[in-house]
């Protein structure tokens, strides 16, 4: 008997691109392969394995990405791999399924981030909008993670000068008083604080805090690349 079951198309899921990729570890071949038709017949990539070391040997590539896993794996148990991918480095969303599942286990795997945990037999619309929901969390990861090497980029190409105005400009002191600070003139400080402003596309004092924040440099922060 099919562990799958007739369901409709969420509307997210079928939008998703075909860049997003789906991995699916199961050693059931019988759950693989209808895993894989089911979210391949929305437009998603998946990659199928039997065990978590064949996923980790595997290539990932950099796109909205989502693991599909099963908590009892011959020889291994889900639950620590999870933990274990955090080590890695791997932070795709986690979606569980499990035919041997209880509230322990469910309530141990979300504490650990899993995205959701299903227990077999599940239905096709409730896999559908696991692995929807955790493809758009990924997708604000990885668009987070480019924002803020965009702006590591840009701080990096600010001159030493640049980067030193910036510090007092978090400081909070005025164009006036850094000028002082640095023995310059008002007019060079004013420069170099535009050209700060202008490579960190920062549209206000606030919003170039913010930036820089993200990279954990504040007015006592020497950054290095």
């Amino acid at each position: 008997m099919s562990v799958l079951k007739p369901a409709v198309v969420s509307r997210e899921a079928a939008a998703s691109p075909p860049e997003s990729i789906v991995y699916v570890v199961d050693d059931e071949d019988a759950i693989r392969r209808g895993l894989s038709g089911l979210l391949e017949s929305v437009g998603l990539s998946v990659k199928t394995f039997a065990s978590s070391q064949d996923f980790m040997a595997s290539p990932k590539q950099n796109a909205p990405s989502c693991l599909i896993l099963d908590v009892r794996l011959r020889g291994e148990n889900g639950l620590e791999f999870q933990e274990a991918m955090a080590h890695h480095g791997l932070r795709m969303p986690v979606v569980f399924i499990t035919g041997h599942g209880d509230i322990e286990m469910s309530v141990k795997a979300m504490k650990a981030g899993a995205m959701d945990f299903l227990t077999k037999p599940f239905r096709d619309q409730d896999v559908l909008d696991a692995v929807s929901h955790a493809l758009a969390k990924d997708r604000q990861r990885l668009c987070a993670e480019r924002s803020i090497d965009s702006v590591r980029a840009a701080y990096a190409s600010l001159t030493p000068r640049e980067r030193e105005v910036a510090g007092f400009v978090l400081a909070g002191l005025l164009n006036k008083q850094i000028a002082a600070e640095m023995n310059v003139s008002e007019v060079t400080v004013k420069m170099h604080r535009g050209q700060v402003m202008k490579k960190l596309s920062a549209r206000s004092v606030p919003d170039l805090v913010g930036k820089l924040g993200a990279l954990g440099i504040d007015s006592h922060t020497k950054y290095s690349q």
